[in-house]
């Protein structure tokens, strides 16, 4: 369908169900979470990869149990696993598979998880439970060459982390990870970054 007007013709497009999943779940995120972003700068001589900050996210998620939790039904929910979501984009829409208990494995068992993960989520043959359970998300937006970005909390998680190629931003459901909590949790995920010589 088109139409011609003071901008030119128009051409409507419907978009997909993908897509229209991501709209609804961008919309939910802004709508309900009163939401709470941190930055903060990052020295680098090398591109971080997607595995090492899944491994200094959950290493900072074990340590600050609060950034692995919920808030729901005017409570914490507080979760004994470590579930890091890992953002998978393509052109059109993007899909959030789940490594499993991420603080107790190693980096190249990491590296392994988050490879087949990211081929799983481009060819579409993961199967539902790899999409849910996540208890955090983590968007490596270096890999696109930016260097810094956001990401929408993804609810009920308490927060999500974008890691561009100069700057960590965290933003967090304000309800539960307060200013000086999502500060430290930031700074473990940046300490765990530089040990490990990522």
């Amino acid at each position: 369908m088109s139409s011609e007007g003071a901008r030119g013709e128009t051409r409507i497009e419907e978009p997909s169900a993908a897509e229209r999943a991501v709209a609804r779940r961008a919309a939910e995120s802004r709508a309900t979470v009163p939401t709470l972003e941190l930055g903060v700068d990052v020295l680098r001589t090398r591109p971080v990869t997607t595995a090492h900050l899944v491994r200094a996210c959950a290493l900072a998620l074990r340590e600050h149990p609060r950034a692995n939790s919920a808030y729901r039904d005017g409570r914490f929910e507080l979760y004994s696993r470590v579930n890091v979501g890992v953002v998978v984009a393509a052109e059109d829409t993007y899909a959030i598979p789940t490594v499993f208990d991420a603080d107790r494995r190693p980096l190249h068992e990491l590296e392994q998880e988050v490879d087949r993960l990211r081929a799983g989520a481009i060819a579409g043959t993961l199967a539902a439970p790899a999409f849910t359970a996540a208890t955090f998300s983590l968007w490596n937006a270096a890999e696109l060459g930016i260097a810094g970005a956001s990401i929408p909390v993804v609810p009920p998680q308490a927060a999500a982390l974008a890691a561009g190629t100069r700057s960590l931003t965290l933003s967090c459901d304000h309800r539960i990870l307060y200013g000086v909590r999502a500060a430290a949790f930031l700074e473990a995920v940046a300490h765990h970054l530089d040990r490990d010589g990522a």
